[in-house]
């Protein structure tokens, strides 16, 4: 009954059957295993001390930006030149925007240094002037944003003052030197009284590293596990729904139930004896009507 399993087309969809399966089961396991490593991340990161209790140490030893130094106090002593106001980021679900500006070390790179957060629009709005000559900016560390960052414009088209996106990339094409590959968003940014104050500068909080945290996309992982393995149980079901279906046409063929005449075979496998019966008597009553109609 089940010879037509070692038949060329059967060969084609048992291989299918053979790979797809398998193939399902190990992206099903591995996107698990993504899963798993970010809540193992998340884990690590909670028992660490806080990023902001820790002593500041100089940039350059905190480099590059990882889940570990990432939030870290960083500090860099030079001067303030270029600034730039980054629009669409919301502070406590407020609509405003950051005022970022490049200070120039002594090594010649630039530190892209956030003061603080404003409400409004950009050029609508008030922006304090930063701090002139030598200063010693200390901040925590974030490493540069990418296109899937919270608040990203990556749209373009934006006037020379203002930056979609944080980044050494972005960067590294509206200024003249050097950018280093990370950000520090300043705490402090003066009186602490003042900070309440319209038009003062508010500080934004550090964020997470990205893949510490068990947010969105460490759900998807977990989503994307479920729907590998259910199309692993979809392909074994097609392949069994199949192959029940082959075998009963297989048997009703063996016990005459129906003919391999192309059509009429299909369609005596689904009308059965009984209406084969029907459609005789009804040809012969014909027949025997058609003398009459002739006369």
């Amino acid at each position: 009954m089940y010879r037509f399993l070692l038949t060329p087309r059967w060969w084609g969809i048992n291989l299918f059957v053979v790979l797809a399966i398998p193939f399902c089961v190990f992206m099903g396991t591995w996107q698990l295993g993504r899963f798993e490593d970010r809540v193992q991340t998340h884990d690590a990161a909670e028992k660490q001390p806080a990023p902001g209790s820790r002593a500041a140490e100089p940039i350059d030893r905190l480099l590059p930006v990882s889940t570990v130094t990432s939030g870290r106090p960083a500090t860099a002593t030079g001067r303030y030149a270029d600034q730039f106001l980054v629009p669409g980021r919301e502070l406590d679900k407020k609509p405003g925007f950051y005022v970022l500006n490049m200070l120039r070390t002594d090594s010649g790179k630039a530190l892209p240094v956030v003061r603080g957060w404003l409400p409004g629009e950009p050029g609508r709005t008030a922006v304090p002037a930063a701090p002139t000559g030598t200063v010693t900016v200390t901040g925590d560390l974030q490493a540069s944003e990418t296109a899937s960052t919270d608040g990203v414009d990556t749209r373009g088209g934006l006037p020379d003052d203002q930056l979609g996106m944080i980044s050494a990339a972005s960067l590294v094409n509206l200024v003249p030197y050097d950018v280093y590959d990370a950000w520090v968003t300043v705490q402090d940014t003066g009186d602490p009284g003042a900070a309440k104050a319209s038009g003062a500068l508010r500080p934004v909080p550090a964020a997470l590293a990205q893949g510490t945290g068990l947010d969105l996309k460490a759900f998807q992982n977990l989503g994307y596990t479920g729907e590998w393995f259910v199309f692993a149980g979809f392909v074994l079901f097609m392949w069994f729904r199949l192959v029940r279906r082959e075998a009963e046409a297989a048997r009703d063929q063996r016990l005459g139930l129906v003919t391999e005449t192309g059509a009429g075979a299909g369609a005596d496998a689904e009308t059965g004896p009984e209406a084969r019966e029907g459609a005789a008597a009804a040809h012969g009553d014909d027949e025997a009507e058609a003398p009459s109609r002739t006369a």
